[in-house]
């Protein structure tokens, strides 16, 4: 079974909406994770200090562990899950601008888990093909000689 996700995960969240958020916050030290808007598959932490949010890239290794992005000569450090990160980087002086002090919260429950498939949008009907199998595809199938 997967393992929770922290409360402070909002999924695919806009960085304008991450920013909004943080910003009402308005304490330094407030952070959330939120889904990369340019990397498949990888996560931002990010984290409120004098009205200014800083962002880490976040990545999941082929081995289920998480690291934060790091600056060349400094050392990656590997956690079980998404909770040891932020335990480990709510103490203070371990490299990012603010240690972690203020989690934001979501307000609604995720509807998918990471590492599955996105789930279909309400507005679809669950039958609705997808692009690769829909009857007028452009797509020509390839057969060997």
């Amino acid at each position: 079974m997967a393992a929770a996700l922290p409360v402070s995960y909002h999924g695919a969240i806009t960085k304008t909406e991450c920013e909004d958020l943080l910003g009402n916050k308005n304490k330094d030290g407030a952070y959330l994770i939120r889904d990369s808007e340019t990397i498949q598959g990888a996560m931002c932490l990010c984290i409120y200090k004098q009205k200014v949010v800083y962002t880490y890239r976040l990545l999941k290794t082929h081995s289920g562990h998480y690291t934060l992005m790091t600056a060349g000569g400094i050392e990656e450090m590997y956690f079980k899950t998404l909770d040891d990160l932020i335990r480990h980087y709510k103490r203070k002086n371990q490299g990012l601008a603010m240690h972690l002090r203020h989690s934001v919260k979501r307000r609604t429950a995720l509807l998918f888990q990471p590492n599955y498939p996105q789930p279909q949008r309400m507005d679809e009907p669950e039958d609705s093909p997808d692009y690769e199998n829909a009857p007028c595809s452009d797509y020509v199938e390839v057969l060997p000689e």
